[in-house]
Parts: C-alpha cells; sequence; structure tokens
C-alpha cells in the first residue's frame, strides 16, 4: 500500500506535523532520535532513510555505529544527546515502564520546556513513520523523498 496515495490527507498532516516537530531542533540530534527509535521499533526501513540523512549531513560513521550502544560509549554522545536518547527509548517503549521520572527530570534538565516539547513531538512523529512503514512493509533502501 501507497500510504501517501490512500490517505493524502493523513500523510499531508503527518509530515506537517514532523517538520513542526523538528523546527529550532539541532539536525545532528533529530538524526539520532530517529536512528535510535527506528531501531527499537526494528524498521529497517526508516533506519536506513536517517542513517543516509545523518551521513549526508556530516556525521561520523563512528556516531552511527554507537547509537544502539550508546549507553555503553556514552562518551560518543554528549550529555544533551544521553538525554534526548534516554528519553527516546523510554517514549518508544512507554508500554513496557512507562517514562522513568528519572528519565524525563533528566532530559527537561538539558531542554528548556520548548525544547522538551520539540524533542516529545519528534519522538512521537518518529513512532508514527516507523508503524507506518512497517505496516506497508517498506523496504529499506527505497526511500521515496529522493524521487
Amino acid at each position: 500500500m501507497d500510504f501517501a496515495r490512500s490517505a493524502p490527507k493523513a500523510f499531508r498532516a503527518l509530515v506537517g506535523f514532523d517538520a513542526a516537530a523538528r523546527a529550532g531542533l539541532d539536525p545532528a540530534l533529530v538524526e539520532l532520535i530517529q536512528i535510535r527509535a527506528s531501531h527499537l521499533n526494528h524498521c529497517a526501513y526508516c533506519l536506513h532513510m536517517h542513517t543516509s540523512d545523518a551521513r549526508r549531513a556530516g556525521e561520523s560513521e563512528e556516531r552511527l555505529h554507537m547509537v544502539a550502544v550508546w549507553r555503553e560509549a556514552r562518551h560518543f554522545f554528549t550529555p544533551r544527546e544521553q538525554a534526548a536518547l534516554a528519553l527516546t527509548e523510554a517514549v518508544t517503549l512507554v508500554a513496557d515502564r512507562g517514562v522513568p521520572d528519572e528519565v524525563y527530570a533528566e532530559a527537561a534538565a538539558r531542554f528548556d520546556d520548548e525544547e522538551l516539547g520539540q524533542v516529545l513531538a519528534l519522538i512521537s512523529a518518529i513512532n508514527t513513520w516507523n508503524r507506518v512503514a512497517l505496516a506497508t512493509a517498506k523496504r529499506a533502501g527505497t526511500d521515496e523523498r529522493r524521487r
């Protein structure tokens, strides 16, 4: 199924939400959040897309390889990035144990209220994109944005 053709209003709304969510955030942070959520959701399509975007934006291979194991490789990431990655995991896996108070508190200490709202919106957006891509059997390496 082509979600954009089958549900064009919903697709455009999601594109708009995604754009609004990332507005004002550091592009490198945006890609780290999207990559980590895509790992957790096992979305190869989005993982390929966002690692490719990160590379084009100048992200190092070294850091890209460490995103999945960021807790064991904290020195590759700033405290702010670590807080965003922890929040991404908690929100993506919210059904497992909610968002722990300490994870939220650390993110709130690293981001002002507006930025934290943007980060939460971005995490919500990528989780929605992951679900759409998985439900519609998108194949990694077939990024329609490049056509």
